[in-house]
């Protein structure tokens, strides 16, 4: 290279990154005889060579899975172009959780320059981290249950057509639309009771690890505003680790039986003294509620008790029969099939998914009978006042009201700021 400098008095060159002049004269000198001379020199740059092993060097690379998406494509964005590790990743039984790809969840992947596999994370659809490394022999895999961080999230939402499609666009897990579903179930029935307009707010958990969204945890506060009514509910657990959802009052958000045994269903037929029964097609009695729903829905117990009978009977087909405390019977038919432990003598909790709609029986389609007895003869559970579920003890009022002052104000500042945005 050949480089121009063009000396004056007091000047300064730095080799490699250019030149630097200082310029200095004394109080009244005369510059225009100063004497300039040109140079031009030879200066040669040493660059310094790397030799750079592309298999030695390692590269750290994440990709978010795409709807569509397989194990394939997602190899390929990551840069691994490696044959032996693509047929370990189709074949080991170890690695089956990868092909239940979540859309939105990272991919991480280490590899050499030259795109061998060195090493690959992947939290799967149970909330595990699946980990394949290389090693002398080949590959490893192993699952292991991340350390998780728990986030407070809160959020609100309008209902235009169902809790679900709100929850959707409120940018929700589905997780929270049935949690708000089964806490305020008591008071509200999700299957005929929500309006356009009903809103909702909710304060709940959100579990991460290494920044990854890994699923939702506890809803711990929700207000759900229906038909103009206003409900609200915080999430208290006492010292023996025993937790459930209470009004702000103290009063228990369960009551002794839920309204609905579907968490999110239809009633396609009323109790009646005279209905025309669709396959015996003559006209008797229907002593129960008729929820459609799909093949395979969840059934809850909505009370707790014990199994008084599953198996078949006549026209129930597949059918459980609960025994409930104070003469209280609850009986669940045309099931598809029961849950696991679900036989005579077997104690349930309220809430417990005890088996499945079907059609099996006398019936025309997927659905389920539900009947309410007292004292052996079937009533409206529609109609009747349901008795409440414990309230707050008054030795655990002092802890119950900090608890829920603090969750209440955080209800209170969501429910502000949404109006404000109205505004």
């Amino acid at each position: 290279m050949r480089r121009g400098v063009t000396w004056l008095p007091a000047l300064a060159i730095l080799p490699l990154f250019g030149v630097v002049a200082a310029f200095g004269f004394a109080p009244e000198s005369n510059t225009e005889n100063v004497d300039i001379r040109h140079v031009v020199e030879d200066i040669a740059l040493r660059i310094p060579t790397v030799q750079v092993q592309p298999s030695t060097q390692h590269f750290w690379r994440e990709e978010r899975i795409r709807r569509g998406d397989t194990v394939a494509t997602i190899m390929l964005r990551l840069g691994v172009e490696d044959q032996e590790a693509m047929s370990y990743l189709l074949q080991a039984r170890g690695v089956r959780s990868l092909y239940r790809l979540i859309p939105g969840r990272a991919v991480r992947a280490v590899t050499t320059g030259d795109g061998r596999l060195v090493e690959l994370s992947y939290f799967n659809a149970d909330g595990k981290r699946l980990l394949v490394k290389r090693t002398e022999g080949g590959f490893s895999t192993t699952e292991n249950s991340p350390l998780l961080e728990h986030r407070t999230m809160q959020s609100s939402g309008s209902i235009e057509y169902s809790l679900f499609a709100a929850t959707d666009a409120a940018g929700l897990h589905d997780d929270v639309a049935i949690q708000l579903a089964d806490i305020f179930s008591s008071d509200v029935d999700f299957n005929r009771d929500i309006r356009k307009g009903d809103r909702f707010l909710v304060v709940y958990q959100a579990n991460y690890s290494d920044g990854e969204f890994l699923g939702v945890g506890r809803v711990i506060a929700a207000e759900f505003i229906n038909q103009g009514k206003i409900h609200r509910a915080v999430y208290f657990q006492d010292d023996r680790g025993r937790g459930g959802y209470y009004a702000p009052d103290g009063k228990n958000m369960r009551k002794a039986f839920l309204r609905s045994p579907l968490a999110f269903s239809r009633i396609t037929s009323r109790y009646s003294n005279k209905r025309f029964h669709p396959v015996l097609r003559k006209w008797r009695a229907h002593r129960g509620i008729d929820y459609g729903a799909p093949t395979g829905t969840p059934v809850r117990a909505t009370a707790s008790g014990r199994v008084k009978f599953a198996g078949r009977k006549g026209g129930y087909g597949k059918l459980i029969s609960l025994r409930h405390a104070n003469g209280y019977g609850t009986r669940y038919a045309h099931l598809s099939r029961f849950a696991k432990g679900i036989r005579r003598g077997a104690r349930v909790e309220q809430g417990q998914v005890i088996g499945y709609v079907g059609k099996t029986g006398l019936a025309n389609g997927p659905h389920l009978h539900y009947e309410f007895l007292v004292n052996g003869k079937q009533r409206n559970p529609l109609k009747l006042a349901l008795p409440p579920g414990p309230p707050i003890t008054p030795e655990l009022r002092d802890a119950f009201e900090a608890t829920a002052e603090q969750l209440l104000a955080r209800l209170d500042l969501l429910g502000d700021t949404n109006l404000a945005s109205l505004d």
